[in-house]
Order: structure tokens, then sequence, then C-alpha cells
């Protein structure tokens, strides 16, 4: 009997992207509202992707079947 395949995760494949060498890239949190209080030194810094450690990279890797 054929080992059973795992469905890729269709929310974490719109919200991840793995680089050529295996790294995950993510949105930063604390990005999307609330955004007045916030100086804008700390919204710069939440701008653009943010690379995820090994463990959660690891998780979301298996989620996405890569």
């Amino acid at each position: 009997m054929p080992k059973l395949k795992l469905k890729t995760h269709s929310g974490t494949k719109d919200r991840v992207l793995v680089t050529k060498n295996g790294k995950v890239r993510t949105r930063h949190s604390y990005a999307s509202h609330f955004l007045q209080k916030k100086s804008g030194a700390r919204k710069r810094k939440l701008d653009g992707l943010e690379t995820q450690g090994s463990t959660n990279a690891k998780i979301i890797k298996k989620k996405l079947g890569v």
C-alpha cells in the first residue's frame, strides 16, 4: 500500500516564502494596524520580511511539504 502524502497547508502557503537555500521568510508581526501610535523608526523596522528561526522553520516546512 502506498504511503499517504500530506496536503499542503493553504494558509501557510499564502503567508510564507521559502528561499532557494531553504530559509523561511515571513512578514513581521504587529505591522498591520494601530500604526498611529507606533514611531516611524519602529514601523520602518517592521517592513520587509523576517527570517524564521530553526524551530519555526521546521514546522512551517512540514506544513508545506518541503
